[in-house]
């Protein structure tokens, strides 16, 4: 499809997004912890949020907003510091004054605002921190804040994680910007993150919606760190359609499988980094499943060996147990024959049809040494193939989650 990564891009990459940051001091003072993303025009706008039946006030808020703008939205603002997560009622009307001191600031409708936040849980919005903090990020907003708006929503991350595309769709250039935080609490359903896909391309709302959740199945709903999903995760989009491209309604209109796919690449560049970031991780996981019967198998496989303990401590101590990868994937509900199985770890086979095979230990040694693992199974079964994305499990995670709160 001709697609070309910016070069520093991220969510101000598209026409008609800007950026404000703050330091509002709600966890740590001195660093960005605040940030309004905003469409200088009317926008599509879209969410994916967690399956966790505990859901944090913004999560609610957010979904509610959605349905009653029937997918209108302007804005996004994100604070890290406190996920405002089981505060009851008034979490939700903190909630609801940060998207409307948004609003007001930027002019728009308040439940075109949509609103996420990542912390500590049961613990109050500072709504005089919170609401200054939008007073101070409304009054930069600018395009040359993308980065800055990336490193606002970190907690544990150790990187910001942004990218921005474009490519040709009727002769129009579409770009797409993201951007990511999570490194903790990560396992499907979603993949415990704060997210946002911002778009020039024109697109009807729930052809948006119905794009962001595809996407999201193939790449966030595919990362596992540490098997905790979390109460806030929450993937944005905003689509303004200031590229002029004849307006996508149907999933049969033609650009629409190019927007698609897209959006899947940056969805998956930011799922691979979340991978990569994951707290105290050492290494980063790739696990392969080809050959199932079905998507589902070929998903459910590669999720649950990415996100087995003993897998990831293997992986970590450089242990070629490779009965640990067999013993994930039975117990991970996929069906599959035992007995056809091949599995390799990066080009060395360590099973073949069923059988163990003799391999050498030190070329197996050897591999593990190297900061990213391929794990692959070839099941026979059929045609479908998925592909997870995981971390080793260190000392560190433990030392990381045992004072984060303190």
């Amino acid at each position: 499809m001709g697609m070309n990564v910016l070069e520093g891009g991220g969510i101000t990459s598209p026409k008609g997004f800007v950026a404000g940051v703050a330091m509002a001091g709600i966890k740590t003072p001195g660093r960005y912890d605040l940030t309004i993303v905003h469409s200088l025009f009317s926008a599509s706008a879209a969410g994916v949020f967690t399956q966790n039946l505990v859901k944090a006030a913004p999560v609610l808020l957010s979904q509610a907003y959605l349905a009653e703008s029937a997918g209108a939205g302007r804005a996004v603002v994100f604070n890290s510091g406190c996920a405002n997560a089981c505060t009851g009622d008034k979490g939700l009307e903190d909630a609801r004054q940060m998207t409307n001191k948004v609003a007001q600031a930027l002019g728009c409708p308040g439940n075109e605002v949509l609103v996420a936040s990542t912390g500590v849980i049961g613990a109050y919005l500072p709504m005089e921190k919170i609401l200054a903090g939008v007073d101070s990020a409304a009054k930069e907003m600018d395009a040359k804040n993308g980065a800055s708006a990336a490193q606002a929503i970190m907690t544990t991350d150790t990187i910001p994680k942004e990218i921005a595309v474009e490519w040709e769709v009727a002769g129009k250039t579409v770009t797409l910007g993201a951007m990511a935080k999570g490194s903790g609490m990560i396992h499907p359903d979603m993949a415990t993150l704060l997210a946002i896909v911002t778009t020039d391309c024109a697109i009807a709302p729930a052809l948006l919606q119905e794009a962001l959740m595809e996407a999201c199945d193939a790449t966030f709903n595919m990362v596992t760190v540490d098997g905790d999903t979390s109460t806030n995760d929450s993937l944005f989009s905003l689509a303004n359609g200031q590229a002029a491209n004849p307006l996508l309604t149907s999933n049969t209109d033609a650009g629409y499988a190019e927007f698609v796919e897209g959006l899947t690449y940056v969805c998956r560049r930011m799922a691979q980094l979340i991978a990569r970031d994951g707290e105290g991780a050492t290494k980063f996981i790739e696990v392969v499943i080809e050959g199932a019967k079905t998507r589902k198998d070929a998903r459910i496989a590669a999720r649950t060996v990415a996100g087995s303990s003993l897998v990831k401590a293997a992986i970590y101590g450089k242990d070629a147990n490779w009965g640990r990868v067999l013993c994930a994937m039975g117990y991970s509900g996929a069906g599959f024959d035992p007995a056809i199985v091949d599995l390799y770890l990066g080009d060395i086979q360590m099973m073949e049809k069923g059988s163990a095979l003799i391999f050498d230990e030190a070329k197996a040694l050897d591999y593990l040494d190297n900061k990213d693992i391929r794990i692959l199974a070839q099941l026979h079964q059929g045609e479908e193939r998925a592909v997870a994305w995981g971390c080793d499990l260190t000392h560190d995670y433990v030392t990381i989650n045992g004072s984060y709160r303190t």
